[in-house]
Formats: C-alpha cells, sequence, structure tokens
C-alpha cells in the first residue's frame, strides 16, 4: 500500500525521532539502548546515541555508588557526600532532558568529550 498514512519502518528509512528519545530517557533508556547494541540493530544515529546513553547511565550509577558508599563510611563528611550525590544525580537528568531538547531541535546529541569516549570504549565491546 504506497499510499498508506502509516508507513511500514524498515532498517533504511530514517530514524524518529521518539525512537531516539526513548534511548535518551534516564535510566530507562539504558535499557533499550542496551539491547540495540547487543542485538546489533538499528543504524548508525541510533548506535551512537545508545552508547552515549549507556555511557552516561552507566557514569552516573558509578558516582551515585562511590557517593552513597563514601557518605555510608563517612561519619564527618556524611551530609556533604548525600548532597553531592543529590547533585550529580540531578545533573545526569538535565544533561539527559538537555540532549532530549536538541533532539527535537534538530541538533546534534553529542557531548563533547564524552561521546568520543562512549564510541571508543563501547564501540569496542558492543559494535
Amino acid at each position: 500500500m504506497p499510499n498508506s498514512p502509516f508507513p511500514i519502518p524498515n532498517s533504511q528509512s530514517p530514524t524518529s525521532k521518539s525512537q531516539l528519545l526513548l534511548y535518551l530517557i534516564p535510566v530507562i533508556g539504558f535499557f533499550p539502548s542496551l539491547w540495540i547494541l547487543y542485538r546489533r540493530q538499528g543504524n548508525r544515529e541510533q548506535q551512537s546515541v545508545s552508547r552515549l546513553s549507556i555511557t552516561l547511565a552507566f557514569t552516573w550509577l558509578l558516582g551515585y555508588v562511590l557517593l552513597a558508599t563514601g557518605a555510608e563510611a563517612s561519619e564527618f563528611f556524611t551530609l556533604r557526600l548525600l548532597i553531592l550525590n543529590s547533585f550529580f544525580t540531578s545533573g545526569y537528568f538535565l544533561v539527559s532532558v538537555w540532549l532530549m531538547f536538541r533532539l527535537m531541535q534538530g541538533k546534534s546529541q553529542r557531548l563533547p568529550g564524552f561521546s568520543n569516549f562512549a564510541e571508543r570504549v563501547l564501540g569496542k565491546y558492543l559494535p
């Protein structure tokens, strides 16, 4: 049906913004991103955004665990580390929302330095 109002997506069609937005959702977007890379599906844009999403999530999780562990182990710095942990988590969410807005505006979804790191590290293990 060439005149269908609902075109059937294929691997050659451009990626929809809603699909890329799904990958950039904080915490939740990690799972579809991992699935795309694990199954080696999607086009170059999907894989790039997926790598960035996974790298952001792992960085946040590592920072969150380290700061929470430090707050638990320290008596003097407990409150300071917990406040820093909340700023770190807020930063992760704000960066993800900022990337979503850039995607909706049609701009690049790359973060200087961070995207290169994601491509280098995750590109080696999850091509």
